[in-house]
């Protein structure tokens, strides 16, 4: 079953880089995680007003592709926000949309325009008080642990992982760092702007 999460609810996540997937993956089985959806491709575009104004207020209005599955995503900063908290925690809105092209479409319509297209290859685990996706993202592989904080940290801590390899940054903020050290022109971070190795 793809993932799914209740309509409203409090998202709390931590990032890292995967150097070595088929190893991840069996550390994930070895702890008891199950693959809840195969690798699939994801199409995220997120929407803003010209002014950017959803951005400065660290928000984000989301359209996802899912394989053959449409997701309409708010994402906004919870009041008690700390920035330098070492999970990232967001208010994450979100329902099952029949057709993402007309979402899209009624956006533009009032306001919204497509502000920043990003793509991944996403493969999904879970336990039974988690989940963890693989990305395979066209600027490398990470992965996300999502879940309460006691867990995140337990679950980290198991697949050997030091608190200083864990980030919180979106894909938005990362793409950006990578722009930043490689001096790429790209503006979207899909796999057409960005040349993958061969």
């Amino acid at each position: 079953m793809p993932y799914t999460v209740a309509m409203s609810a409090d998202e709390i996540e931590v990032k890292f880089r995967v150097a070595d997937p088929p190893a991840l993956e069996r550390k994930l089985v070895a702890a008891g995680f199950r693959r809840i959806t195969p690798r699939t491709f994801e199409k995220n575009v997120l929407f803003d007003t010209p002014d950017r104004r959803l951005r400065a207020q660290q928000s984000i209005l989301r359209v996802r592709q899912y394989g053959e599955r449409w997701v309409v995503t708010h994402k906004c900063l919870p009041q008690n926000n700390d920035p330098v908290a070492r999970h990232k925690h967001r208010i994450e809105t979100e329902t099952e949309v029949k057709d993402g092209d007309a979402m899209s479409v009624i956006f533009s319509q009032i306001g919204y325009a497509p502000a920043f297209t990003y793509e991944k290859w996403r493969t999904e685990y879970a336990d039974a008080s988690g989940h963890c996706v693989i990305d395979e993202t066209p600027i490398g592989l990470f992965a996300e642990l999502e879940g309460p904080r006691e867990w995140i940290d337990a679950m980290a801590q198991r697949l050997g992982l030091d608190p200083g390899e864990l980030i919180t940054l979106s894909y938005g903020r990362l793409f950006e760092e990578w722009r930043a050290a490689t001096g790429s022109a790209a503006t979207d971070l899909t796999f057409a702007a960005i040349p993958q190795p061969k």
